[in-house]
């Protein structure tokens, strides 16, 4: 066993730490400082996409400004392609919702605030640029959110606008094709919906869940609604299970569990189970909702990113997480808004309203990864948390490494420390960090680099 022993210089920031299950495994952060910082609730960013195209994977973030396209296809050089940055029809501090969808290389948007659009844009250049082919507010100035149905070629917008649903078989050209409520359809305010196979599960907010058949625009069907269930809260998002009929939903309302909701019958949908980040906070509370394959990816405002296993439907065990948010929580809104798992590679995104964009890597193992990084390369542990001086890095390697690279990062990006930790050798390595020249309370990041693995791991400081 290997031991070395390092003098960290940290400084002050605050913290409020959530530890359990296993710390997901951060590859990269984004924060641009210099963005617009929104009037309310002081962040610069909303959603968070993905998208495979041309050999590469880009995270895709909104901003108070606009389209932000990050380059992850090598988790180690990550980067902001700004010759791809798309500004928003609005720009500026009453920017707080942006909202994302692609469809056969183009990129939907819109925004909530605002003299907002519909925007289109084509990626099919990335990574050079992104070009707007298609920027007006024809059919609305501000939707919530929107979902795209890429069987029927048609993308869903909700919010004040009520449901609008629009064809995108020409996708530079998009054309209305129905707007509900109407004489055929009253249905209450959607705040956001998951479609598939022109069948929408519909979040209503106060009025619960609503499952409506759209397959023929001039007589859709209502199949069936949840309006009263087990703590329930402002009925917010949503996600279905791959193969089995459970829906999971998040009411954005502090305080209240996720629910895990059987659909086999839409006239008969109801609640089985319900869960939550085990975190201490009464206040805490989920937003968006994502399952692939067994895994429900769910971003959790305060507690960040949280991961579960899902390979039993009813009972979501919680496996990773990742607390993006270092603030206290609150009876208000800060910390991760969006995730996103879809990449090739099977890294996930995750953006925080405050912090910026993340990647992670993959913790599926059956999504076969074209790099060096596999989880079974490398097991890293960091203790005590949170630390009153004295830190152990333990890493466990499958083989030696000639080369690691220490770094510790403020929240802001700030590189603070940066070491070169030598040889490890297969089996157990630790390093014991002396935290104990000028250390403040403070959360920071400690990035351990190679050739063949890449870890990041949060520290805690706290006397």
């Amino acid at each position: 066993m290997k031991q070395l022993t390092f003098t960290l210089l940290l400084f002050c920031a605050p913290f409020l730490l959530t530890a359990q299950a296993q710390e997901a495994n951060m590859l990269y952060n984004w924060n641009d400082t210099s963005l617009i910082v929104n009037n309310w609730p002081g962040g610069r960013y909303n959603e968070i996409w993905g998208v495979s195209i041309n050999g590469h994977e880009f995270g895709i973030i909104g901003s108070t400004e606009g389209v932000h396209f990050i380059d992850v296809t090598d988790p180690l050089n990550s980067y902001e392609v700004e010759s791809a940055y798309v500004q928003g029809k609005v720009a500026g501090a009453n920017i707080i919702h942006r909202d994302y969808h692609d469809y056969n290389g183009y990129l939907y948007t819109v925004a909530d605030e605002g003299s907002s659009s519909l925007q289109v844009i084509d990626m099919t250049q990335l990574p050079d640029t992104a070009i707007v082919v298609y920027d007006d507010d024809e059919f609305f100035k501000r939707a919530h959110n929107i979902f795209i149905d890429s069987t029927a070629a048609r993308l869903y917008a909700t919010g004040g606008v009520g449901v609008k649903i629009i064809s995108i078989e020409e996708p530079e050209n998009p054309t209305l094709l129905a707007s509900f409520p109407n004489e055929d359809l009253d249905i209450p305010y959607a705040h956001d919906l998951y479609v598939r196979d022109n069948i929408a599960l519909l979040n209503c907010g106060q009025n619960g869940l609503w499952a409506v058949d759209f397959t023929d625009l001039e007589a859709p069907q209502l199949l069936g609604n949840m309006t009263i269930y087990e703590q329930q809260g402002y009925n917010h998002a949503g996600w279905m299970h791959e193969t089995l009929p459970y829906y999971y939903l998040a009411d954005e309302t502090h305080g209240m569990d996720v629910k895990v909701v059987n659909v086999e019958d839409y006239n008969d949908m109801y609640v089985v189970n319900t869960f939550d980040a085990e975190a201490e906070a009464p206040s805490s509370i989920a937003h968006n909702v994502l399952v692939r394959g067994d895994y429900l990816y769910i971003s959790y405002y305060y507690d960040g990113v949280q991961v579960y296993d899902i390979t039993d439907p009813e009972n979501p065990v919680r496996v990773y997480y990742f607390d993006t948010y270092a603030g206290e929580d609150q009876a208000g809104f800060h910390g991760a808004w969006g995730v996103f798992p879809y990449l090739t590679s099977g890294n996930f995104l995750v953006s925080d309203m405050q912090t910026g964009f993340y990647l992670f890597e993959s913790i599926d193992e059956s999504i076969t990864s074209t790099g060096a990084l596999t989880v079974a390369e490398r097991k890293v542990k960091v203790w005590p948390q949170p630390s009153g001086g004295q830190l152990t890095v333990e890493l466990e390697m499958e083989n030696p490494v000639e080369t690691v690279n220490l770094k510790v990062f403020d929240l802001h990006g700030k590189c603070l420390l940066e070491k070169n930790a030598g040889e490890l050798q297969a089996g157990v390595n630790r390093l014991d960090l002396n935290l104990t020249q000028q250390v403040a309370n403070g959360l920071y990041f400690l990035h351990l680099e190679s050739e063949t693995f890449v870890a990041t791991k949060k520290i805690v400081v706290q006397k």
